[in-house]
């Protein structure tokens, strides 16, 4: 989901003085494995979720890359948003498509965009993550 979607739904929600609760806010289309390969022009292949897993704990744990092997799990089991309420109330519409948003933000990422936080910020882990490595960030107690 494009930031700017998520700004514009925040916004139309405190203008709106006569909504109460909650809206879920989310870019369509769903971005499945069919739809990921379309946007990154790349072909599916499938991979049981058990190695998957496995391979995502063993290059985690030797500081290979960042993600924990839980965002597996989160991943495989990401509820689809019904966006309704957010727009029949609030006439919102989200003006990106999820796999528009998904390039940008890769786009972003391959360009060192962003902040000055670890996750961001291209000198944090340097070359290779060494940093990480020597330090042990990462590593479970």
């Amino acid at each position: 989901m494009h930031a700017d979607d998520v700004a514009d739904a925040y916004r139309r929600v405190i203008a709106e003085r006569d909504v109460r609760g909650a809206f879920n806010v989310a870019a369509d289309p769903v971005l499945d494995a069919d739809a990921l390969a379309r946007v990154l022009g790349a072909r599916t292949v499938p991979v049981p979720a058990r190695a998957l897993r496995a391979a995502a704990s063993l290059t985690w744990r030797a500081h290979l890359q960042p993600t924990s092997p839980g965002w597996i799990d989160l991943a495989r089991g990401v509820p689809v948003m019904d966006t309704t309420r957010a727009r029949t109330e609030l006439g919102w519409e989200p003006r990106h498509s999820a796999g528009d948003a998904l390039l940008e933000l890769l786009d972003g990422l391959g360009r060192g965009a962003g902040g000055p936080t670890p996750p961001l910020d291209r000198h944090a882990g340097g070359r290779f993550r060494n940093r990480e490595l020597r330090t042990g960030i990462g590593s479970r107690p």
